[in-house]
């Protein structure tokens, strides 16, 4: 409806606006400065009334729509899905996140007693304890590639990975973007590195969809999983599973229902009885952002991360996390000295002080002997966002820490 605040607003030249005029489309505190959208997004309005209605179709005659209409609808989302990132709709299932996507991949494989699997020391965390897991009971190792923080280039992750590798390496579990350090990673030449190595590449792209432009065929890996609720502005509980051809009929859903032994969508789409409204509404999460412009959007975010660290940094005379070439719409800054200690509990205080008395939510993470923020950038935010955090640790101005 023209006018609603559901919609992206016209600007002069007719394409959406950015910044503090597209914040009503969200339902975020107007109280809040947001710089986190890469833990859970946020969900646009328009989406979550497309959502809504979903509900309401589905409640109004819910025998029929679960056994009748859904299936065909969510095969319908799963095209839509695939074809915005390069792929075919036949090879990509609806899961909860990333991480069950993960699970779901690491619990089919067959890994031997001495088999290696090779992650990053920069590998999300619910990640690591899979890998740990999973290795565990199978007598497996796991093995952590030191990619260096701050990393200045691609060369520094590839030669990390390289060297991690061994003749009894089996498998590789790699981000494409770092969650604790924001680092866009070369997944290409890292899937090269894989097959020239004849080791097979798990990607675990939570952050990747929405925020880069993806061919996941084109990448060279065997599996790829995402999130939708992050930079694609999709409802919470919408991921993905694509796998290639060759790799599905090993992969078993991590709940066995009827659809099992029925192919590998059939196995998927029907786990029991769960809600596919966030899944549903992926049609509109797309058409959300393509109101704005899909290649607008993207440049928007990215230079908005990209000068919003630099400004950061100068004003604390700090690092940046990352080199141009390994940045997105995330990136982590280095905190000047706050006197705390580096640790998971010293930076969960500061995080709660910066909510409590700037009302500032961005995300402070401790990682290789220091605290960093990782600040995020999306068509909501503008650089006066990023001045109120830098304030928060101005000298004369009043410390966070």
């Amino acid at each position: 409806m023209e006018g609603s605040p559901a919609e992206p607003p016209p600007a002069a030249g007719g394409a959406a606006v950015f910044g503090a005029a597209a914040r009503p489309l969200w339902l975020l505190n107007p109280d809040i400065t947001y710089l986190n959208h890469g833990s859970f997004g946020a969900t646009p309005r328009a989406v979550l009334e497309a959502q809504a209605e979903w509900r309401r179709r589905m409640e109004f005659e819910p025998v029929r729509f679960m056994t009748q209409i859904r299936d065909g609808l969510l095969r319908e989302a799963a095209a839509t899905l695939a074809a915005f990132l390069g792929a075919s709709g036949d090879d990509l299932v609806f899961v909860d996140n990333a991480t069950t996507g993960i699970n779901t991949i690491l619990q089919s494989l067959v890994l031997e007693a001495g088999d290696e699997v090779v992650t990053t020391s920069h590998v999300y965390p619910a990640v690591r304890l899979t890998l740990e897991e999973v290795c565990g009971r199978r007598r497996a190792r796991l093995v952590e590639a030191a990619v260096p923080f701050p990393a200045r280039d691609e060369d520094c992750v590839l030669e990390a990975i390289d060297a991690a590798m061994a003749p009894h390496t089996r498998l590789a579990v790699i981000d494409h973007v770092t969650s604790p350090t924001a680092l866009v990673l070369p997944i290409k030449r890292i899937a090269k590195l894989c097959a020239a190595r004849g080791v097979r590449l798990l990607v675990d792209g939570a952050h990747a969809p929405g925020m880069l432009t993806l061919d996941l065929p084109e990448i060279g890996a065997e599996w790829y999983v995402g999130n939708c609720h992050k930079w694609l502005c999709a409802p919470k509980g919408c991921g993905f599973l694509w796998a290639r051809r060759e790799a599905q009929a090993s992969l078993k859903p991590l709940v066995i229902s009827h659809g099992y032994r029925s192919g590998f969508t059939a196995a998927f789409d029907w786990t029991g009885t769960r809600d596919p409204t966030p899944f549903l509404a992926i049609e509109a999460a797309i058409d959300f952002r393509r109101r704005f412009g899909e290649t607008a959007l993207r440049t928007y975010v990215a230079n908005l991360a990209a000068t919003a660290a630099e400004q950061l940094s100068a004003a604390w005379q700090s690092d940046i996390g990352s080199g141009p070439a390994l940045r997105g719409a995330m990136v982590t800054v280095k905190l000047p000295d706050t006197g705390s200690q580096v640790t998971l509990a010293a930076a969960e205080r500061l995080h709660d002080r910066l909510f409590d008395e700037w009302r500032i939510e961005v995300p402070v993470l401790p990682f290789a002997g220091s605290l960093w923020v990782r600040i995020s950038a999306f068509a909501y935010n503008e650089l006066g966002d990023y001045a109120r955090l830098a304030a928060a640790f101005a000298p004369g101005i009043g410390r966070a820490a």
